[in-house]
């Protein structure tokens, strides 16, 4: 799951990626079997109940997330998704900000923001829509709808569903072969497509993080963090 730590090491792993002359493209994977379980509720239960200390966790909060969130906006070189099984919240939504996305079998992707009285993050509000058509979208962004690799792959948020047992044998080398190709010539073909759209992101970002900011001092959001983690003990 997603803590304070891990997104201060993402951040401070795609900063570097960025500025190394000698990366060329930047490949994210998961550790075990999920890409990602997402946010850590975790962090919910330790936040003071008073409406101060609620808006203190949601400032800082909503000030990290724009940070993340820009990294992958603004990342100028190829950023592959490598996606090894579940995909859940943020580690989901990010996808939509990747160039290519390549996945497991196993793999699933689910942001099940409304089950946990939140709203869309990562600027899934866009992407989503956007590459997967506002049908499918809007089961996933309102309705909690939970895709499978190969509807994901139908729908163009994933390049490629690949057999699991085979998934780092032939998606590895084929990422080594990308980052064959001459460097500039990659930064500036990214930037063609993809600039465009950049400040409408950024812009987005924000306007999606101040309404974060506003649901994560909120009872509702509280309380069904809260049921989220007593199930989990069961």
């Amino acid at each position: 799951a997603f803590n304070n730590e891990m997104y201060n090491e993402v951040l401070e792993d795609l900063h570097a990626a960025a500025e190394d002359d000698h990366t060329v493209v930047t490949a994210i994977t998961g550790a075990g079997r999920y890409f990602s379980s997402g946010n850590d509720l975790t962090s919910f239960a330790a936040v003071p109940q008073e409406l101060e200390g609620r808006k203190q966790f949601s400032k800082i909060k909503g000030q990290r997330l724009i940070k993340f969130v820009d990294a992958f906006i603004e990342f100028p070189k190829p950023l592959v998704g490598v996606v090894n099984g579940p995909a859940i919240g943020i580690g989901c939504t990010i996808l939509g900000l990747m160039d290519v996305v390549y996945a497991s079998e196993r793999a699933t992707f689910h942001i099940p923001f409304t089950a946990l009285a939140l709203t869309p993050e990562a600027c899934s509000s866009y992407t989503f829509p956007r590459i997967l058509g506002p049908a499918t979208a809007n089961e996933m962004l309102l309705f909690n709808r939970k895709l499978t690799a190969t509807e994901a792959a139908a729908r163009g948020l994933v390049t490629a569903e690949v057999p699991h047992d085979t998934l780092d044998t032939e998606i590895w080398p084929k990422i080594a072969k990308y980052a064959q190709l001459p460097k500039n010539s990659l930064i500036y073909s990214k930037a063609l497509v993809r600039g465009l759209e950049m400040e409408l992101l950024k812009d987005l970002n924000r306007k999606e993080s101040e309404r974060l900011q506003e649901r994560w001092i909120s009872d509702e959001v509280f309380n069904e963090a809260a049921k989220f983690l007593r199930s989990r003990k069961k």
